[in-house]
């Protein structure tokens, strides 16, 4: 979600740092891409280290309820075509999942903003035990669509996001956006989900399939 469907990483980092800095401490943007993709709880470790001096779970909920104060107010900023192609797999009929590492009350928020029946399964950071790079999140989605992970389509924009997506067996698409992504026998990289077409999508799965 966060980077791939919505550019909401600028708001998680400026309330890392507004978070960090109430506490005294220092936190850069490079800190900040250290926790793209990253579980939740992952982060709030990283963050309690750096100073914060708070329980994991109260630095997810501060985070969480401040960046969705964030899109409250100033809105949600979709990334190029990908409600598009979004609305495309769907009147194509084929069963989607939103496979994010946010909570769940947050992914259900960004998801109330899209004019369409979007998403078949949410699977959100709060309900999985192993959070990205763990194949966990991915695996449970296909488990509750009903579909074997390899018969499935991944779009993911961090090196966390995309390890889950590669390894749970998904046919895998990294599209850059805060952080580069490595070229890779292993997945797919395209620079923009804008032009992008449901057709495009099934032939790397069929090319993946013929490779099987």
């Amino acid at each position: 979600m966060d980077g791939t469907l919505v550019d909401t990483e600028p708001y998680w980092m400026a309330s890392e740092v507004e978070l960090v800095h109430s506490f005294g401490g220092n936190w850069t943007h490079d800190d900040g891409l250290m926790l793209v993709g990253q579980g939740l709880w992952n982060s709030a470790e990283i963050l309690r280290s750096r100073g914060v001096d708070l329980p994991a779970d109260e630095v997810v909920q501060w985070l969480t309820t401040r960046v969705q104060e964030k899109l409250d107010t100033e809105g949600v900023p979709w990334r190029p075509g990908a409600r598009e192609l979004l609305a495309a797999v769907k009147e194509r009929g084929i069963p989607t999942a939103l496979v994010t590492m946010s909570v769940r009350r947050m992914a259900e928020q960004v998801v109330a903003h899209i004019p369409f029946d979007a998403f078949d399964v949410i699977v959100s950071g709060d309900e999985v035990s192993e959070a990205k790079p763990h194949p966990e999140p991915y695996l449970q989605a296909a488990r509750l669509l009903g579909v074997e992970p390899h018969d499935a389509v991944a779009i993911e924009d961090s090196l966390v996001g995309l390890a889950s997506a590669v390894a749970s067996g998904a046919t895998s698409i990294g599209v850059p956006h805060i952080v580069p992504l490595p070229e890779s026998e292993d997945h797919t990289l395209w620079e923009t989900l804008d032009g992008k077409t449901v057709d495009d999508l099934v032939a790397l799965a069929q090319a993946k399939a013929g490779v099987r």
